[in-house]
């Protein structure tokens, strides 16, 4: 212990604060001798997803001239609101609120022979919960559409193929 009052308290600090002084992060090696040590930035390269060149034919036989042309997303409409709208109409057809014609350009013809089937088989229109897409390749689309039902909530999945300039429905199950 100490005989002096001073040395006996501790000091009080408020608060620091620490700015920078410059805004220039490059500011370090500003210096002709330091540039020559510089690290030299990594480039990498922005690699494209693959295009999904095999479109679903479903055992179609097709002349080479006519076959199906796989499109690129970047040429298809935007995912999120499109797939939206097509469960919403998907939900009326199955509710039997909409023809199942007015969607005939959007599916694969053994899909749409499928979803005639299913046409009119549930009660009410589905509200749809959650929108979930994956696009695994360029080209394709997987949806995942959480709808409720009453108290029942039930799954309405999907897959697209951009096929000819348009999102094409090659795949359709209400779980």
């Amino acid at each position: 212990m100490t005989t002096n009052e001073i040395y006996d308290e501790f000091p009080l600090f408020n608060s620091i604060a620490i700015t920078a002084i410059s805004s220039d992060e490059d500011e370090d090696w500003l210096h002709p001798v330091l540039e020559i040590f510089r690290p030299r930035p990594i480039i990498v390269a922005e690699k494209k997803s693959r295009l999904y060149l095999v479109p679903s034919v479903f055992d179609d036989e097709f002349d080479p001239d006519f076959a199906p042309e796989p499109t690129s997303a970047e040429d298809l409409p935007e995912l999120n609101d499109w797939c939206a709208n097509f469960a919403r109409n998907v939900l009326e057809i199955f509710a039997g609120r909409r023809q199942p014609t007015q969607l005939i350009k959007q599916f694969h013809h053994r899909i749409f022979k499928e979803l005639l089937t299913k046409s009119g088989s549930e009660r009410e229109v589905g509200k749809i919960r959650k929108l979930h897409v994956s696009q695994p390749l360029d080209g394709i689309c997987e949806t995942t559409v959480t709808v409720r039902f009453g108290n029942r909530l039930r799954a309405l999945v999907f897959r697209f193929e951009g096929v000819d300039g348009r999102w094409l429905c090659t795949a359709l199950t209400l779980l």
